[in-house]
């Protein structure tokens, strides 16, 4: 064996390794997940947890019914869908097929530069500037609530789905669009009619994965939510969602303790709903690739 072949034969152990590294973290987290919520559905019944309507864990006895919370991550992250699909999908479009060269120039950096905010920072921002001026505009009684924390965990969502749908467009064959324009369709009706069915699947996954990464946003739903533990009846009603009941009560809860536990159950549960949001995301954008023929 030449010099070269044992250096090519160690890079390719190396990145090899760099590559299963991470699955290694994948099997850890989803062991000491599963190792740490065990204890607590050993003791109380899955289903009796998750319909359960109320989370007292600290009464006597302790109540651990994860309806409200998980009521709570629903209403806000569907909430947040329909603020960063509109915003997100529309700007990517707009941005790849309709902007000039200089206003792209200066729009895309912009939108980009919102995901390199730091979460805290949109969380001050909300509770801060636009709770209150909720309050004010809608007349409702608290202005950290599920509406407000939708608006605010849309807006940070809107860079993943706008990068994202970017990119689906650019997979789009430019024959696709000169073909359209050849026999009289309109620039509009090329973008509505050709251009975002043929990159749908791409669409659709990049909404998944913005919905992903607004049901596993901490901080921000921490500071604006409102952190009432009960089941919503409006999206004007203060909640706290999966998330943001782990980041606040984790501290205070005796470890090896049953609240300690059911908190890693929430856990467990948020990292299969996000597990689940990331397999479609895969599936449809493999069945994308495969449409387009950029995948084997």
């Amino acid at each position: 064996m030449d010099l070269r072949t044992l250096y090519e034969t160690i890079y390719r152990w190396i990145f090899a390794a760099l590559a299963f590294a991470s699955l290694v973290f994948l099997v850890g987290i989803i062991l000491t997940l599963f190792k740490e919520a065990w204890p607590f559905f050993s003791h109380y019944s899955s289903i009796g947890a998750l319909t359960g309507q109320f989370w007292y864990p600290t009464a006597e006895p302790p109540e651990f019914g994860m309806l409200p919370l998980i009521a709570a991550s629903v209403f806000v992250t569907f909430g947040a869908m329909g603020v960063c699909v509109p915003i997100g999908v529309g700007s990517a479009l707009f941005l790849h097929e309709l902007a000039g060269r200089r206003l792209r120039a200066v729009l895309k950096p912009t939108i980009e530069v919102l995901a390199g905010i730091p979460s805290i920072v949109f969380g001050f921002f909300g509770m801060l500037i636009v709770a209150p001026f909720l309050q004010n505009l809608l007349g409702i009684p608290m202005g950290l609530n599920a509406f407000t924390a939708s608006l605010v965990l849309g807006i940070m969502a809107v860079p993943t789905v706008s990068s994202l749908t970017e990119d689906a467009l650019s997979f789009v064959p430019g024959s696709f669009r000169e073909a359209s324009l050849a026999v009289g369709a309109t620039r509009w009706q090329t973008l509505t009619r050709v251009v975002v069915p043929a990159a749908g699947s791409g669409i659709s996954t990049a909404i998944i994965l913005g919905m992903s990464r607004a049901v596993g946003e901490t901080m921000t739903v921490l500071m604006v939510a409102g952190g009432a533990a009960v089941i919503p009846r409006s999206i004007f009603d203060p909640v706290r969602p999966m998330t943001s009941t782990i980041a606040a009560e984790m501290g205070e809860a005796v470890t090896g303790s049953m609240h300690y536990h059911a908190l890693f159950a929430i856990g467990l549960i948020l990292f299969l709903i996000t597990l689940g949001f990331n397999i479609v995301a895969e599936i449809v954008s493999r069945r994308f690739r495969l449409k387009l023929g950029l995948g084997r």
